[in-house]
């Protein structure tokens, strides 16, 4: 369903589900996919985009989903890594004179790590900021801060077994790859 909400205003809602015949799982110490038990996933996902002025614009993306394993198994029928909710927010400024800029907010929500969903991830919200100067009409300089508020989240988190040098057997444990601290990017870009 799509409409222009009032003028100025671009907004999209979407209503899915996906049977899969078999999931792919994340193996830990192997790191790879293997195949799963079949799943149904259903969720709705709501795309906004507002333009409030001729220099300002803010854009919304929202999406909810239900996954579960469709058949009945000891261990549960939760899908380990599939989110439940997710956004993306931003808000752009652009005709400064020759400034411009970007503010972007991005959350993930926490997940289950097993079927049994008694081991969940924390969520996550990262932002990052772009701010950009026209240094000739086909020359633009830009400054990007990504994890703009340094925030020590992780990008990834699993729950699996390893085996480290010195333990007698395999450990269930999370695992996880933290966010990258605040960093910065400066590009420069011509057009041709």
């Amino acid at each position: 369903l799509r409409s222009e909400i009032l003028p100025g205003w671009q907004s999209t809602l979407s209503l899915w589900q996906l049977n899969s015949v078999s999931e792919l799982l994340f193996v830990g110490d192997a790191g790879t996919t293997e195949p799963s038990r079949p799943s149904h996933r259903y969720g709705v996902e709501w795309t906004n985009f507002v333009t409030l002025s001729r220099k300002l614009a803010f854009d919304a993306d929202i999406a909810w989903s239900h996954a579960r394993f469709r058949d009945q198994a000891v261990e549960g029928n939760h899908i380990p890594g599939a989110m439940t909710a997710t956004a993306n927010v931003g808000i752009s400024l652009s005709r400064l004179g020759p400034w411009s800029g970007a503010l972007r907010v991005r959350y993930f929500g926490p997940r289950p790590l097993i079927e049994n969903n008694s081991i969940r991830s924390a969520g996550s919200t990262l932002s990052n900021l772009r701010i950009g100067y026209q240094l000739a009409p086909r020359t633009q300089l830009m400054l990007d801060v990504y994890n703009l508020f340094n925030r020590k989240v992780n990008d990834i988190e699993y729950w699996y077994a390893s085996h480290l040098r010195g333990e007698s057997t395999p450990v269930d444990a999370r695992h996880m790859h933290p966010t990258e601290p605040r960093s910065l990017r400066v590009s420069l870009s011509h057009r041709f």
